[in-house]
């Protein structure tokens, strides 16, 4: 398989990209590069190979769940810098 000029033109359409010929024609190059190495990977004989998710023998290394008590709303707004109320006061981030 192998990717044409049109393929990329089509590709960069759909996510709102804007090429020149000349990116337009190494966008290509480097699709088919892409395309051709994993069709070389697709030639390896995994036969036998065990899948894994992990590249390594630990289980969790993540620390143990432990329940405590939580923060009241007094000691969670202690070093608030802005405060309303019983809510941290934040500045507006959308218009």
């Amino acid at each position: 398989m192998s990717v044409t000029t049109k393929d990329v033109a089509y590709i960069a359409e759909l996510a709102r990209l804007k090429f020149t010929d000349a990116e337009q024609e190494r966008m290509t190059d480097e699709l088919n590069m892409i395309l051709h190495y994993v069709d070389k990977l697709n030639e390896v004989d995994t036969e036998g190979v065990e899948p894994l998710n992990t590249i390594h023998d630990q289980i969790n290394v993540l620390r143990a769940d432990v329940e405590h008590t939580p923060l009241s709303n007094e000691e969670a707004l202690k070093n608030a810098p802005d405060r309303q109320d019983r809510f941290f006061k934040v500045p507006k981030v959308i218009g």
